[in-house]
C-alpha cells in the first residue's frame, strides 16, 4: 500500500487546469477588469482626449489643441480660487482633522470609561453623505435661523456664516472635518489595537515617557495606516463636491474644481471640452499628491 501511494503521488505532478477552471478564472477576473476599464479608465482617457477639443455634446467635435488650457489658466476667473480652495481642503483635513482623529484614537485606545459610546458617537457622522452634512451645516450656520447665531444671541446683528466669502469656507471645512475625523479615528484605532503591547512595555522599562513611547515606538508601527489615511485624506479633499453644492452650488467663496467640472459639462453652457480640461487638471493634482505621498512612505518603509 505505501508503495502504491508513493507511485500515485509521483505520477500526479503539478495539477493542470481544466477548460472549466480556465472559464471560471476568466469570468472572475474578466468581469472586474472590464468594469474597471469601462467605468474608470474609459471615461478618464475620454476626458483627456476631449480636453483638447471643443464640443457641446450634440454637434461636431472640433480639435482646438491646448486652447482650453490656455483659457483655463489665463481667462477663467473661478479657476484659481477653486485651486486655492482645494489646496486649503487638503491642508485643513491633513493638518487639523487627521491629527485630531489620531488624538481621539489614542485616548479611546487607553480604555477610557464609556469608550464604546464615544466610538459610536464620533463615528456616526461618517455614515452620512457630504450632501447631508451640507444640509446640517445650513441648519447650524444659517444667518437668520441657524443654531449658532441663536446660541450667540446675535439676533439683532446676525453673522452670515455661509454667505460671507471670508467665513463660509472655514465653516464648510469644520463641517467636513466633523465627518472626516470619525473616519480617521476608526482607522487609527484599528491600527493601535494591532500594536504589540510588548513594545510599549520594553520602552517603559528603558525609561521612555508615554509621549516618547508613542512617537518613537507606536507611531512608526502605524506606517501602513498612515499611508491609507494620507491617501484617503487627499482623495476626500480633492473630490469634495456634495457639501458645497448643497449649500450654495459652490459659489461665492466655495468654488471647487469638481464644481467647475460639473458646471461646464452639464450646465447650460455644455462646454464638455473645457470641463474635461478642468477634470484633467484635477486628476493631475490628485495623482501628484498621492504618488508623492506613496513614494515617500515606501522609501521610509524600506529604510525602517
Amino acid at each position: 500500500m505505501p508503495l502504491t501511494t508513493a507511485r500515485r503521488a509521483k505520477r500526479r505532478g503539478p495539477r493542470r487546469f481544466t477548460s472549466r477552471d480556465l472559464a471560471v478564472i476568466g469570468v472572475l477576473l474578466g468581469i472586474p477588469i472590464l468594469l474597471e476599464l469601462a467605468l474608470i479608465w474609459g471615461p478618464t482617457l475620454a476626458s483627456i482626449g476631449l480636453s483638447f477639443t471643443s464640443w457641446d455634446g450634440i454637434g461636431d467635435i472640433h480639435w482646438v489643441g491646448i486652447d482650453n488650457y490656455k483659457t483655463l489658466f489665463t481667462d477663467y476667473p473661478p479657476f484659481w480660487p477653486a485651486v486655492r480652495n482645494n489646496l486649503l481642503w487638503v491642508a485643513f483635513l491633513g493638518l487639523v482633522a487627521t491629527p485630531f482623529g489620531l488624538l481621539l484614537a489614542v485616548l479611546l485606545d487607553k480604555g477610557v470609561r464609556f469608550s464604546r459610546f464615544y466610538q459610536s458617537t464620533l463615528y456616526m457622522p461618517v455614515v452620512l453623505s457630504l450632501a447631508i452634512v451640507g444640509f446640517i451645516a445650513q441648519l447650524v450656520f444659517s444667518r437668520d435661523q441657524g443654531a449658532l447665531n441663536a446660541i450667540l444671541a446675535n439676533g439683532h446683528d446676525p453673522v452670515d456664516w455661509l454667505g460671507d466669502p471670508e467665513l463660509n469656507i472655514w465653516m464648510v471645512l469644520l463641517a467636513a472635518a466633523w465627518r472626516h475625523t470619525g473616519y480617521v479615528m476608526i482607522l487609527y484605532l484599528a491600527g493601535l489595537k494591532s500594536v504589540d503591547p510588548s513594545l510599549k512595555e520594553a520602552a517603559a522599562i528603558d525609561g521612555a515617557s508615554e509621549t516618547q513611547t508613542f512617537f518613537r515606538v507606536v507611531l512608526p508601527t502605524l506606517r501602513p495606516v498612515n499611508v491609507i489615511v494620507g491617501v484617503i485624506t487627499v482623495i476626500e479633499a480633492l473630490r469634495a463636491f456634495d457639501i458645497v453644492y448643497a449649500i450654495n452650488h459652490g459659489r461665492n467663496g466655495l468654488e471647487l474644481l469638481s464644481v467647475l467640472v460639473t458646471d461646464n459639462i452639464i450646465g447650460e453652457a455644455s462646454r464638455i471640452g473645457f470641463g474635461s480640461a478642468i477634470a484633467v487638471v484635477l486628476l493631475t493634482v490628485s495623482l501628484g499628491f498621492i504618488v508623492t505621498y506613496l513614494v515617500q512612505e515606501l522609501r521610509g518603509g524600506k529604510k525602517g
